[in-house]
């Protein structure tokens, strides 16, 4: 794949692992294979992304969307999948981008709330300091997350997004996630149009 499908393809497969992780319907099994798909996504998907050629680095990736898509196949995802799958929808948005510039976003959305799984997302993506508290570590693992899109060339914003049809698009996220996804912290369409609003 080019580098801009290579980044895409491969935060889809981060989003994956991570809503499945920080849901209410984990099990020990689809615990450890988000951690597996987190550690190796944050190990190989910059050097996929700069050298297409390293075959490694894609087997590598190639196992992490095998994990990520093993965690959420039965843990199922979140709101990130649900706000992405409506920009799908009206604007065609790639969604593999929509995830990458949605996640950091949601993430941030639900607070506290999931500082505990983010903590043990960094441990396992190498990102927490020794002796480092819970939120701090979940903190370090939003700023690694902010840099990783950064640097695979993913902005912050969907430039396809018009304000005027946030409203709709947050009724049709909201209809999709509650009460199909077992979603950390229940939103409803009001509190989902802030997040849509991070995002023009």
């Amino acid at each position: 794949l080019p580098p801009r499908l290579t980044a895409s393809t491969g935060m889809d497969a981060l989003t994956h692992a991570v809503e499945a992780y920080i849901g209410n319907s984990t099990t020990y099994g689809t615990r450890k294979n988000a951690r597996r798909a987190v550690k190796l996504i944050f190990e190989n998907l910059d050097t996929a992304y700069t050298e297409g050629t390293n075959i490694e680095a894609r087997k590598n990736m190639l196992r992490a969307s095998f994990y990520a898509g093993c965690a959420f196949s039965k843990s199922y995802v979140g709101y990130v999948h649900a706000i992405a799958h409506s920009l799908g929808g009206a604007y065609d948005v790639a969604h593999g981008y929509a995830n990458a510039v949605i996640l950091p976003v949601a993430l941030r959305a639900y607070g506290p709330a999931v500082y505990g799984q983010l903590a043990q997302l960094a441990q396992a993506a190498g990102l927490a300091r020794p002796g480092m508290d819970r939120q701090a570590a979940a903190l370090a693992f939003l700023d690694g997350l902010d840099s990783l899109k950064a640097r695979c060339g993913i902005g912050d914003t969907i430039p396809e997004l018009r304000p005027e049809d946030i409203p709709a698009l947050a009724r049709r996220a909201a209809r999709e996630a509650n009460p199909l996804y077992p979603v950390p912290v229940l939103m409803d369409a009001g509190e989902l149009e802030h997040i849509y609003r991070r995002l023009l």
